[in-house]
């Protein structure tokens, strides 16, 4: 299977974000509610695609700042822009290359379901820690790395009930599911564990605050009624020492 980038699948993955059940039912709600208020801060939104979370971080008040690697994303991102400004500044750039960004030039800094995308996690940690203010706060949010694994699926048992069985969750890499439709059939992803994802979070000194596990609820539980059992993302907040 032949794997492509976010700049072959831009206007899909657009849509895709904007009609999710997942994103915007289940993953939103509790994304704002770990931000918190971000009222007159300056926040980047890193790997911030097509602007989708950049836009609400500057309806609610905060100085943003986008960037991205896929110049078609940050294509749709600019034009959304012009179309009702919100004085959000698009930057395109490699969050592997620490020093390309300036040292202390943010309050706090989001990173919503890419990190599964880079290749060289530590490098991001690196990034984002020379991008901070001392004591600056750090939101991301990842595919749970312990039930989205290369090999995890669902089956029902004989009692009917629905479970996900997980393999090869200590084999990390990158992966592509066979199954068609969403975004990991395209551009597939770098599976890790879950202590590597905190090890190395750790490592760039940061200190973890709080994470949160959301539970399908409305039409992401219908449409996928065993993320009512496990949870299909992984939200965590830190800060910098």
């Amino acid at each position: 299977m032949s794997h492509t980038s976010y700049n072959d699948i831009a206007g899909w993955y657009d849509q895709y974000i904007r009609e999710s059940p997942l994103y915007r039912g289940v993953f939103l709600p509790q994304f704002w509610d770990l931000l918190g208020d971000v009222e007159g801060q300056t926040v980047c939104d890193l790997a911030c695609g097509q602007g989708w979370i950049a836009r609400e971080l500057a309806r609610r008040g905060a100085h943003v700042t986008g960037i991205d690697l896929a110049e078609n994303l940050l294509a749709l991102a600019k034009r959304a822009e012009e179309q009702k400004p919100l004085g959000i500044v698009y930057l395109q750039g490699d969050a592997q290359n620490p020093q390309a960004f300036i040292k202390g030039s943010f309050d706090g800094l989001v990173c919503v379901l890419s990190l599964m995308d880079i290749a060289d996690l530590q490098a991001v940690f690196q990034t984002m820690q020379r991008m901070l203010k001392p004591g600056g706060w750090l939101v991301f949010a990842i595919t749970h790395p312990c039930f989205q694994a290369p090999h995890a699926q669902w089956i029902t048992t004989d009692s009917g009930e629905v479970a996900r069985v997980v393999r090869g969750y200590f084999k990390e890499g990158f992966w592509m599911t066979a199954t068609p439709g969403g975004v990991r059939s395209r551009v597939g992803a770098h599976h890790r564990m879950l202590s590597t994802y905190l090890n190395a979070l750790v490592a760039a000194n940061f200190t973890l605050e709080q994470m949160l596990e959301p539970m399908a609820t409305g039409e992401r539980a219908r449409q996928v009624p065993g993320d009512c059992e496990v949870p299909s993302l992984l939200l965590i907040r830190a800060h910098l020492l």
